[in-house]
């Protein structure tokens, strides 16, 4: 009879048999690669502040359909047209940060007032 396994051995047999699993998957998947995951920068920022990036690198005002367009392009976040219209609409009411150029174009406040 052989003795019992101590705690480092049962882990790295059990770290062993995931990774030939994982490798296993992997090659059962094929070609196709998994979505980059998201990274915790991203994770952390706010539509309003994606948006607010946005106008600054823009330069000019823009609507919202461009906003929603370049979001997804340049930062990888999904913005739901009525939510950043809404957002947006509420920091205009309030003066801050943002102003309204036209039917649902936005531009930054501070620009604006140059």
């Amino acid at each position: 009879m052989s003795d019992p396994l101590t705690r480092d051995e049962l882990i790295d047999t059990l770290e062993f048999m995931l990774e030939g699993q994982l490798r296993t998957l992997r090659t059962l998947r094929g070609g196709r690669r998994r979505k980059a995951p998201v990274t915790d920068a991203a994770k952390r920022k706010s539509n309003i502040s994606v948006t607010e990036d946005i106008l600054m690198s823009a330069g000019e005002p823009l609507h919202v359909n461009e906003i929603i367009a370049r979001a997804k392009r340049d930062h990888g976040v999904e913005l739901k047209r009525e939510s950043i219209v809404s957002a947006l609409t509420k920091k205009v009411l309030d003066r801050r940060t943002f102003c309204r150029t036209g039917r649902n174009e936005f531009d930054l406040l501070d620009r604006a007032r140059a």
